[in-house]
């Protein structure tokens, strides 16, 4: 997974894939690399995580190794234009940014391309060893790897089409891309997890890195038939609860692929302590 030079984090809506997009990024950042953590649609998720609530659109340093930005989508076709479609750079863009935006707002896939070449331009630019993306959650993410092709679709020809076939092809080349799918151990997150699997399989052009099963409960100590000693009271539900949970967790986590397994964390903590306490187990996966 270190290995490549860009990984973008989904997974369905609430299972953590902020916190383990920070983790992956503390973790790089601990092996030596150096690492740009980016927030594709979400300004809180990745930010939260790597305490850094005034983030921007502009690296910003958050921790010795990894920097930080934040997509601001006007910002993004402003660059797209300068950058990508070789716009002078003090060219006046404003006016065309603006008048863009309704043809972004509107046009299948122009949104998406605009987000996802952000993330694979910084790779072009070979100042980071890893690019680290916070992505939209699964049932949107197809549209944002699909992009280059919808793109391909609707223009026929020139500098916009190149753009996207570029970007395409990055993000298709397994030497350089990676996609990290986050699940949690339970019906719904694995069932669309497998589902996305199978669509991207099918049709996306990126290479599934890892599957992360997040908030996995370690087992007990202790078996049914020493509970039934116990007298009843919380401290005995609660173990039966426990156990009744982890033989659930353990049935979904056989239906997923085999993958990296991160602990559940007890307690009350910050985002920032729970991408820290992840990346250490992250750590232990060498």
């Amino acid at each position: 997974m270190f290995d490549k030079r860009l990984l973008i984090v989904s997974g369905k809506g609430g299972v953590g894939k902020s916190a383990v997009a920070g983790a992956i990024a503390i973790e790089a950042a601990r092996r030596g690399l150096q690492v740009l953590a980016m927030g594709l649609t979400d300004p809180v998720g990745i930010a939260g995580h790597l305490a850094a609530p005034h983030a921007g659109y502009e690296p910003l340093q958050v921790r010795p190794g990894i920097s930080l930005v934040v997509i601001d989508r006007a910002r993004a076709l402003d660059e797209y234009l300068k950058l990508q479609l070789r716009v002078p750079k003090m060219a006046p863009t404003g006016q065309l940014t603006r008048a863009l935006n309704l043809l972004v707002d509107t046009a299948p896939g122009v949104r998406e391309i605009i987000s996802i070449g952000k993330p694979v331009y910084e790779v072009w630019k070979d100042r980071w060893d890893l690019v680290v993306v916070d992505a939209p959650a699964l049932g949107q993410l197809r549209s944002y790897l699909r992009a280059p092709e919808t793109i391909a679709g609707l223009v026929p020809a020139g500098a916009v089409r190149e753009q996207a076939a570029s970007i395409g092809r990055t993000l298709a080349d397994p030497a350089i891309a990676g996609l990290v799918l986050v699940t949690t151990p339970a019906e719904l997150p694995v069932v669309e997890t497998l589902e996305s699997l199978h669509d991207l399989d099918a049709d996306a052009p990126i290479e599934v890195s890892r599957i992360v099963a997040n908030r996995v409960l370690e087992p007990l100590d202790v078996d049914r038939d020493r509970l039934a000693e116990v007298p009843d009271g919380p401290a005995r539900a609660a173990a039966l609860l426990h156990l009744d949970m982890v033989e659930d967790q353990r049935r979904w986590l056989a239906r997923l692929p085999e993958g990296i397994r991160l602990p559940f964390l007890f307690g009350t903590l910050t985002p920032e302590e729970v991408a820290a306490r992840l990346s250490e187990e992250l750590g232990a996966e060498r």
